[in-house]
């Protein structure tokens, strides 16, 4: 038994442009900057982005640029200025700015004796602290400190804001189908190719309007109230909104008393089966697609 049961697939695409500040810290290592006195910050929605805006209704995209006239020095805060500071193995527990000189290490080859004993019973003085039984300080060389990594012994951090934009497409999708179709996912529709019905884009769509359909009037303003949010952050650039029927028939076949369903669906004639045909009925040997000519 074939029966057809169509489906309408209903889409509102949201693009839209998010953007939002960020502040980046790296080491000042000397020259000029761009701070305030060449003119003032241009707020976020200020910038000129024509040279990167993309294709209307891309999936995403995102950029980054540095925001004019926004680069400061500051003090580094991990080192307070200094350039350095104390070394985390040996001055472990001194405070900022206190340290103590010369700290050594005990020798661990020869455990501080400075001679390393023999199966013989004989001693020969430790080569790798000569004899001494300590060592320097391995990550200071028990010079006390140590240089800050985060301003590279400079002190000082440049300070800048970084705008990152973003682009990207939300999609709100709706699908209307018979109960004969209703037990296939909405996916298999949302890929399947039918007809359109309308296509239309704006700063912010409307329900569409069929003279001769209440029913798909009603559709599209489902469609449309289920509107993606928007961030606070982002501003919508377009919409677009789309109504498709997708054809869809539903083969029905019974022998012996036992009876399994598939489904043809879009005009790309993808087979969706919805049991668990045919390993359960035929071992995937039964030839009974073929007279479709799928």
């Amino acid at each position: 038994m074939v029966e057809d049961c169509n489906v309408y697939v209903g889409i509102l695409d949201t693009f839209m442009e998010e953007r939002e500040v960020i502040k980046e810290r790296m080491p000042f290592l000397g020259g000029s900057i761009d701070g305030q006195d060449n003119g003032p910050e241009l707020g976020i929605w200020e910038l000129d982005l024509r040279s990167q805006f993309p294709v209307l209704f891309i999936p995403e995209k995102e950029t980054r640029m540095k925001v004019p006239h926004s680069e400061a020095i500051e003090k580094c805060s991990g080192c307070e200025g200094r350039g350095d500071i104390t070394c985390p193995t040996c001055n472990a527990d001194q405070e900022p700015g206190f340290y103590k000189e010369n700290q050594m290490a005990r020798c661990l080859d020869c455990y501080g004796r400075g001679l390393i004993a023999h199966r013989d019973g004989s001693d020969t003085i430790c080569m790798k602290c000569n004899g001494k039984g300590k060592i320097p300080c391995s990550t200071c060389g028990s010079h006390r400190l140590i240089k800050c990594k985060i301003c590279q012994g400079s002190g000082f951090l440049l300070v800048q804001s970084v705008a990152v934009i973003r682009w990207k497409t939300l999609s709100t999708r709706k699908v209307s189908a018979t109960r004969g179709a209703a037990s296939v996912p909405d996916e298999v529709f949302h890929r399947a190719r039918g007809v359109e019905l309308c296509n239309f884009q704006a700063y912010q769509c409307t329900p569409a309007f069929f003279a001769d359909s209440y029913f798909l009037n009603r559709f599209s303003s489902e469609v449309i109230a289920n509107r993606a949010p928007v961030p606070p952050t982002a501003r919508i650039i377009c919409e677009r909104h789309t109504i498709s029927v997708v054809p869809v028939s539903r083969i029905t076949m019974t022998n012996s008393g036992r009876s399994f369903s598939f489904y043809i669906i879009g005009f790309q004639r993808e087979v969706y089966l919805k049991d668990s045909y045919p390993a359960q009925f035929c071992w995937g040997l039964c030839p009974c697609l073929e007279w479709l000519n799928l």
